[in-house]
């Protein structure tokens, strides 16, 4: 049987061999290895983590080195702060150049304000999220929008990241944000398993936003760890560490419906593996292997019964 070609770009970060999120987890990882065993995978993209040089001729030659393209970063902004909002958009915009320098097309952006984890406004130890207020809220939008001007003149896009154990998590705020935003400048980050922990029906989010969809996180979801952390109220860091989230095909999340959706969307943008693991407890590179080797025989099946 001939042997369909995946058309779809797809990188995964390194978020599963070295954790940006919580320290202490993967440090003894190298850059070299982690580019060298998603290059082996088949893997054409990664993001920036903070195991990768921030110098860009450095970063540049060694993603060459293994064929791979940096996609874009993760920039937590704190725009919901008008009086720091000049500031963020200040290191915003040399984010973007970087990125820009760096030959991405997108720049990924969070909202960190009121986050359980993330706000450095806020004691270490507090562990609730801290709801955006109305004007809060415009001062996000404000931002967020001015960003994407920065964006455009780059020739780039924003694409908003929602986010468990940020303000904007929930069913509620991501409709609340998109509402809100201009669909010509904000875009968005569809993230398979942050919507499923915000009480978002993944495919449902995927219909009714594809059109301001721009670039794809892709992680599954384990439906019991997934109760727990709702049960017992876990702060996203323990969820992490609890095993909450994991690569395609191994968790509870029906990706069938998702890459008919993509597929009919002839979406082109970047799909991004970023299953967040204890890599002593989910060993990257078998886990990459497992969702590489998943989504290629999804796709296949998908495109092959398109043919028929």
């Amino acid at each position: 049987m001939e042997k369909t070609v995946n058309p779809f770009r797809i990188g995964i970060a390194p978020i599963s061999w070295v954790n940006d999120d919580i320290p202490g987890l993967g440090d003894h990882y190298t850059q070299d290895q982690v580019l060298s065993e998603m290059a082996e995978l088949g893997y054409v993209a990664t993001e920036m983590g903070r195991l990768f040089s921030q110098d860009p001729p450095s970063l540049r030659a060694k993603l060459n080195q293994y064929g791979i393209e940096l996609a874009s970063k993760f920039i937590g902004v704190l725009f919901s702060d008008r009086s720091r909002l000049e500031e963020e958009l200040k290191t915003f915009r040399s984010w973007a150049e970087y990125l820009h320098d760096m030959g991405c097309k997108y720049a990924i952006v969070c909202e960190m304000g009121g986050s359980m984890h993330w706000d450095p406004r806020r004691a270490p130890e507090e562990k609730t999220i801290q709801r955006l207020t109305d004007s809060e809220w415009e001062s996000l939008v404000d931002g967020l929008h001015r960003a994407a001007h920065i964006c455009q003149e780059l020739g780039m896009k924003i694409v908003y990241h929602f986010h468990a154990g940020t303000v904007v998590e929930t069913a509620e705020e991501i409709d609340r944000l998109m509402e809100l935003t201009d669909p010509n400048l904000v875009h968005l980050l569809y993230d398979t398993g942050h919507a499923l922990y915000g009480g978002y029906d993944p495919v449902e989010l995927l219909h009714r936003y594809a059109d301001r969809i721009q670039y794809v996180h892709l992680k599954d979801v384990r439906h019991d760890v997934l109760e727990l952390v709702r049960r017992e109220q876990l702060d996203f860091r323990t969820a992490v560490l609890r095993g909450m989230f994991t690569v395609p095909g191994d968790g509870c999340i029906d990706f069938v419906p998702i890459f008919a959706k993509l597929i009919e969307m002839d979406y082109n943008g970047w799909i991004i593996v970023e299953a967040e693991q204890d890599p002593a407890v989910a060993h990257p590179y078998t886990y990459a292997k497992m969702a590489k080797e998943y989504i290629d025989r999804l796709v296949h099946h998908l495109l092959a019964a398109q043919k028929r």
